[in-house]
């Protein structure tokens, strides 16, 4: 079994002992030890904090891992009891082959060294002779991409050019499990492309990768599964695409409750309104697996049309793409917006849009074109809203998210979502090889001249 895991995470907690004053700490080596000894109550001087209760996982060779979360849920505490920079408190970590870590900026690096001398430092620390880094300096170098600053003290480097050095060292020495802790959130987006693209390198060549991030999209595209933990304990694993919903309705219901506790004194009436509204698990027109929201205007169904209006979910470029979302209220309301996020089979966003995008551009230009913000939505009113576009996407499964939210202003400021819907629906993009042809996501309409 152990040829086939990388890591195993069994049970792991990890409790801190807080104190209020540094004299407590003192208190706490010396009073509870004489009370033992004369029998008296032990009193204790800390309180514990549990940063991670109670993970169990495993990860097998060559897979891409995420881990998301809150900030403070658990996650760098969990990555450094993996790289053993930090003691369990209960439970076990097993690991298979060399591990190399980004877990913060500049760590394993002396700041007076040269980044030169780091690149052989931190070889020796990973257990790489100094011949061997001999023959992968070029490359080290090369994909660092620092230029003459090799060779001055990192002390001087931008945060952006240590984990340059950081990540070109680690991935150059071609680690068994690779550990990336946001460390790539400092670079820019090209140093970060060419990191996603050596990251996917590894795990086809059989690296184990954890990595986190808040980057959602990146979480879905890069890793095969994922762990969301909450306060310090898992609150969902699996399938990163199922991890990624769980984690975007969990920031969902801290958000309400966060705004809810803001605007309870001064909005009674809408409180009320509130409290009169059905929950999502009244809705049962989709699933409720893969919905979330306040409730109150409920999504029943999204349908791809043709240019007849009739059913459809195969399209050629040049085409008219027409989604049909169907909405239903409960509730007296205006002030909605109701769109569409599309995304590939990859898991790669290509376009979000929604009848908002429309009003605002409405309202920048002075048109008198009816807004569908102002519209005013009765208790019980069903109605359609129909999203047009040229379909000039390339070849491939398309999934449609829809949603519907109140604007409580016209410009994307001041949103709450009333209903979010994965996997509303599904279409293809095909191709007419012998009439129009093109590669890639989007079709540019290139032409050419000579």
């Amino acid at each position: 079994m152990s040829s086939e895991i990388a890591i195993t995470v069994e049970n792991l907690s990890k409790c801190y002992q807080i104190y209020e004053q540094p004299r407590d700490r003192l208190k706490q080596a010396i009073i509870p030890r004489l009370q033992r000894l004369t029998g008296s109550k032990v009193k204790q001087y800390f309180q514990e904090f549990w940063a991670l209760r109670d993970v169990s996982f495993e990860v097998k060779k060559g897979e891409s891992v995420g881990i998301i979360g809150r900030n403070g849920s658990g996650k760098s505490t969990l990555l450094q009891l993996i790289t053993g920079t930090l003691m369990p408190t209960m439970g076990t970590v097993t690991t298979h082959g060399r591990i190399a870590a980004l877990l913060e900026l500049g760590s394993g690096f002396d700041p007076d060294f040269t980044g030169r001398e780091n690149v052989y430092l931190n070889g020796a620390l990973l257990g790489i002779s100094n011949h061997e880094i001999d023959e992968r300096f070029d490359s080290i170098a090369s994909f660092a991409d620092i230029g003459e600053h090799l060779d001055q003290p990192v002390k001087t480097y931008s945060s952006g050019m240590l984990v340059r050095l950081a990540f070109a060292v680690q991935v150059q020495v071609e680690p068994d499990i690779l550990i990336v802790d946001e460390a790539l959130a400092v670079g820019d987006a090209l140093f970060q492309k060419r990191c996603f693209q050596r990251i996917e390198k590894l795990v086809s060549n059989g690296t184990t990768v954890l990595f986190v991030s808040h980057e959602q999209e990146s979480v879905r595209t890069l890793t095969n599964r994922a762990l969301l933990l909450k306060d310090g304990r898992p609150r969902a694993w699996g399938l990163s695409s199922d991890v990624v919903l769980e984690y975007r309705r969990l920031l969902h219901e801290e958000e309400t409750a966060y705004l809810s506790s803001i605007v309870k004194e001064a909005t009674v009436n809408r409180s009320e309104e509130v409290q009169s509204r059905p929950t999502l698990e009244d809705s049962t027109s989709l699933s409720d697996k893969m919905s979330f929201g306040d409730g109150g205007v409920t999504i029943i169904g999204v349908q791809t049309l043709s240019d007849e209006n009739q059913a459809c979910n195969i399209y050629y470029p040049g085409q008219v793409l027409r989604i049909k979302v169907t909405c239903r209220s409960t509730i007296k309301i205006d002030k909605l917006n109701v769109a569409i996020r599309i995304r590939n089979k990859e898991g790669v966003k290509i376009y979000s849009w929604g009848t908002l995008n429309q009003d605002m551009a409405a309202i920048a230009s002075g048109s008198d074109r009816q807004l569908f913000w102002n519209r005013l939505v009765e208790p019980g009113e069903q109605f359609e809203v129909i999203l047009e576009a040229p379909c000039d996407l390339g070849a491939n499964l398309y999934e449609i998210q829809a949603a519907i939210s109140h604007e409580d202003t016209p410009d994307y400021q001041s949103q709450r979502m009333l209903h979010w819907v994965d996997e509303a629906a599904f279409f293809q993009v095909m191709m007419m090889m012998d009439k129009y042809f093109f590669g890639g996501v989007s079709d540019l309409r290139m032409g050419a001249k000579w």
